[in-house]
C-alpha cells in the first residue's frame, strides 16, 4: 500500500514538474523577441516585435486623435450650411454643435448640481418633520364635512399630481440611472427600461401642460391677492406661535406656490420638454 502510494506520488509530482516546464518554456517563447528569418532575397526582414516605421506607433496616435481630413472636418463643423439638393435645408448640417454643448451642460451642471438640489431637499424636508412634527388638530373632528372642491377640481388635481409624479420618476431615471441601475439591470435590460420611461415621460408630459392650464383658469381667481394675505406672512401662518391666522379660500403660502410653482415652474418644465421633443 506504501509502495503503490510512493509511487502514484512520484508519477504525480513527475508530471506536474513537466507541466511546469512547459509552460514556463510557453512563456518565455512569449515574451522574448522573435528572431529575423533568413530571406531568400537577400533582404533582411525585421523582427514582428520591432515596427518597420518607428514613428507609426506616433502616427497612429495623433491619427486616433486628430480627423483624417481636418478641412472637411472644419467644414463639417461650421456654422454655415451646406448644399443640399432636398428641401429640408437642415439636413445639410453634418455637425449639431449645439447638441453637443447640450450633453456637456446636461452631462455637467444639470447633473451635478441637480444631485445637490435633490439632496438638500430632502434633508430639508426631514429636518422640518423632525423639529415641527405631524401637524394636529386643535379640536377634535365634528364629524361634520364641508364639499369643498367639486369633482372635477379633484380630477384636474389628481391629473396633474400623477402626471408630475410619472415626470419626475422617469426623468430621475433618465438622468441618474446609468449610475445605478445600469450597473443592476445590464445594458440590454436597462436599455428597454429606460425606452418604456422616454415613452411615458414623453406621453405624460402634454397631459401634465394641459391639467395645469385648466387647473389656472379654475382658481385663478382665488389665488388673487387679499387683504388678509399680509397678517398671514408675517406670522408665517402661525407655524412657530401655533395661532390660527384668518385666511380666504387658500392662504397665502397657497397663492404663492400656485403662481410660483405650479404656474412659473410648471411652465418652464412644459417648455423645455416641447423643444427637446422638437414641438417648438
Amino acid at each position: 500500500m506504501n509502495r503503490s502510494f510512493s509511487s502514484v506520488s512520484r508519477s504525480w509530482v513527475l508530471a506536474l514538474g513537466v507541466s511546469l516546464s512547459l509552460l514556463s518554456g510557453v512563456c518565455l517563447a512569449e515574451r522574448a523577441p522573435m528572431e529575423p528569418l533568413p530571406s531568400p532575397s537577400g533582404v533582411d526582414i525585421p523582427p514582428l516585435s520591432v515596427p518597420a516605421n518607428p514613428n507609426s506607433l506616433a502616427n497612429g496616435t495623433q491619427a486616433q486623435s486628430q480627423p483624417a481630413n481636418p478641412s472637411i472636418f472644419t467644414s463639417a463643423n461650421s456654422d454655415p450650411y451646406n448644399y443640399v439638393s432636398i428641401p429640408d435645408k437642415e439636413a445639410s448640417v453634418l455637425i449639431q454643435r449645439a447638441g453637443q454643448q447640450w450633453r456637456l451642460i446636461r452631462n455637467g451642471v444639470i447633473t451635478v448640481y441637480g444631485a445637490w438640489f435633490l439632496a438638500l431637499a430632502f434633508f430639508a424636508v426631514v429636518a422640518m418633520y423632525t423639529l415641527k412634527g405631524s401637524i394636529k388638530l386643535s379640536e377634535p373632528l365634528s364629524g361634520i364635512k364641508i364639499k369643498r372642491f367639486s369633482a372635477f377640481d379633484r380630477v384636474t388635481h389628481w391629473t396633474m399630481a400623477f402626471s408630475f409624479v410619472a415626470l419626475a420618476f422617469t426623468g430621475l431615471l433618465i438622468l441618474y440611472g446609468k449610475y445605478f441601475a445600469l450597473p443592476l439591470m445590464g445594458g440590454v435590460a436597462y436599455g428597454a427600461f429606460l425606452m418604456v420611461c422616454k415613452n411615458i415621460h414623453n406621453f405624460a408630459g402634454p397631459l401634465f401642460t394641459l391639467s395645469i392650464v385648466i387647473f389656472f383658469f379654475l382658481f385663478v381667481r382665488k389665488n388673487l391677492i387679499s387683504e388678509g394675505d399680509m397678517a398671514w406672512l408675517t406670522s408665517f401662518g402661525g407655524m412657530f406661535s401655533g395661532k390660527h391666522v384668518p385666511a380666504g379660500f387658500f392662504n397665502f403660502g397657497e397663492k404663492f406656490w400656485f403662481w410660483f410653482g405650479m404656474v412659473f415652474l410648471g411652465l418652464i418644465i412644459s417648455g423645455s420638454g416641447f423643444v427637446l421633443d422638437m414641438i417648438v
